[in-house]
């Protein structure tokens, strides 16, 4: 795309040049930034800059959320080719010169380490850049580095605590710093709601996305498996993990997906904007699984929301026979132990010969030797139950594949979405944020992520309110490849709300 016609196509609207106005990091959007960058306001270069230095200041000084990682050193040079280009007439579309972090599980062929926030893999260099940097240096992002997470993904131990990793340490919540940020994508969540990048990435297996996105305040979209690329991404399970879009609004989400999203035409799209619509709830038929509310004043926040969306137009189902849907997450256990041995052996078999590990096994076993840096706050529980489990022809994985299938997808999702003709199924998606306790690990906060994770189905949280001071989201999901719709029903809803409230880094709340 030349720059005319991206000006003409994108930017040059009155709303955008005002947007141009918005240009400060400080809630900014994509188009806020695409339109400075338009009109001479900005550049690529000074809000790399910026976004830099409210990393220094925010994220490593105080209040220290630790949410970055490892910054990229290379990040202001590729900032200043990418203006370079733009002076010279070339846009390549609405991520130019966009800075974005990518959580510390994405490969990416550059100066940065990718290491699932282990020591194991510290010194980690990636061969090749992974699908999703591909796609997203193919667009014009500024890969601005690396966020923490929870360690390998959150899937290590049973008494974990979400945000924390052997090379990271802990990521903590910017709405109050003793609360804990979830996981897995914690550092991508938290550098998002604090406003240290445009945009951020982070993967999900069950609730890797939905969960810290709800309990941070920003949108997060688990697009369906197979929509963006798993190259290149350290593993847990084929058949449920995905990189997807984590923002502070639904358009933004909806830019970053056109971005990454590949594949036959009628699943991809390279523009999901044109989906988004301010009355888009518009007699949509939405099921109501009231099955995961909890606590008396969430519930009544998700009630109200689902009124909202009734006064809009939609035709809220009710009452909803959810019962299946909690029987989705029957059989994951054993499909991700079985997966993840396979996938994460096949992953250290490819590294450079100079990293310590090459199979599960020989990281178990790391672990050990450096217990007191690694095992210091929980175990390799997990690691372990998944090394017993044998090849992915044995009996007992096929038969948990199959139960998968049908309670997430036949009797689940498509299941109750056929019988009640609905567009899509919305749900509290949890929250508020517990408090760290690095010495029992987490607390649950709920969620209804499990459905359409196992059944590998898009789901997209967006903020719903706050309780304390505390963002709650709620959900929309559907079947495979229906993520227009999703964005469609999420942004109608975000319009009418505007809940979004950007944190203020409180020491803690009640």
């Amino acid at each position: 795309m030349n720059r005319r016609d991206f000006l003409t196509a994108t930017l040059l609207t009155p709303a955008v040049i005002a947007a141009a106005k918005r240009s400060d990091p400080e809630e900014a959007g994509i188009v806020d930034l695409q339109a400075a960058m338009a009109v001479g306001k900005e550049s690529s270069f000074s809000l790399t800059k910026k976004y830099l230095r409210r990393i220094e200041q925010i994220d490593r000084g105080g209040p220290a959320i630790n949410s970055v990682i490892e910054l990229n050193p290379d990040a202001l040079d590729i900032a200043r080719q990418l203006d370079r280009e733009r002076k010279d007439g070339h846009v390549r579309g609405p991520l130019h010169g966009v800075p974005i972090l990518l959580k510390d599980n994405i490969d990416t062929h550059d100066k940065m380490r990718t290491s699932a926030g282990s020591l194991a893999l510290a010194e980690s260099i990636a061969s090749k850049d992974s699908g999703v940097a591909k796609r997203l240096r193919a667009a014009g992002a500024v890969i601005l580095g690396k966020t923490n997470l929870s360690e390998w993904a959150n899937y290590r131990g049973d008494r974990s605590t979400s945000g924390w990793s052997g090379r990271g340490g802990l990521t903590r919540n910017p709405y109050a710093l003793d609360r804990n940020p979830s996981g897995s994508s914690s550092g991508s969540a938290v550098a998002v709601a604090a406003n240290l990048c445009a945009g951020a990435i982070g993967t999900e297996t069950d609730g890797s996305i939905i969960s810290p996105s709800m309990v941070c305040g920003i949108v997060g979209l688990k697009p369906t498996v197979g929509l963006i690329s798993g190259a290149g991404i350290i593993p847990i399970s084929h058949s449920q993990d995905t990189a997807g879009p984590m923002t502070r609004t639904v358009r933004d989400t909806a830019i970053l997906l056109g971005a990454l999203a590949e594949g036959e035409p009628g699943k991809a799209h390279a523009n999901y904007t044109h989906f988004l619509k301010p009355d888009g709830l518009r007699s949509a038929r939405i099921g109501f699984a009231r099955r995961y509310l909890r606590g008396p004043l969430t519930t009544k926040l998700i009630e109200n929301a689902v009124e909202i969306m009734k006064h809009a137009g939609a035709v809220i189902v009710e009452p909803f026979d959810d019962a299946p849907l909690g029987r989705a997450g029957s059989g994951e256990g054993d499909v991700l132990s079985y997966e993840f041995k396979a996938g994460i052996n096949a992953y250290l078999k490819g590294l450079d010969p100079k990293v310590p590990v090459r199979t599960l096994a020989e990281l178990i076993e790391f672990n050990e030797k450096h217990r007191d840096k690694e095992l210091l706050y929980f175990g390799q529980e997990t690691f372990i139950r998944a090394q017993s489990k044998g090849p992915l022809t044995d009996k007992a994985y096929l038969e948990a594949v199959e139960k998968c299938r049908k309670f997430a997808r036949e009797e689940g999702i498509d299941g109750l979405m056929g019988k009640h003709r609905l567009d899509a199924i919305v749900a509290f998606s949890g929250g508020p944020a517990g408090k760290t306790d690095l010495l029992h690990g987490d607390r649950g906060v709920g969620g209804s992520s499990t459905p359409a994770a196992v059944a590998g189905y898009p789901n997209i949280t967006v903020p719903a309110g706050d309780v304390f001071g505390l963002p709650v989201g709620i959900s929309f999901f559907g079947r495979a490849w229906s993520e227009p719709t999703l964005l469609r029903l999420a942004y109608a809803f975000e319009q009418l709300t505007q809940a979004r409230k950007p944190p203020r880094f409180l020491a803690s709340v009640v």
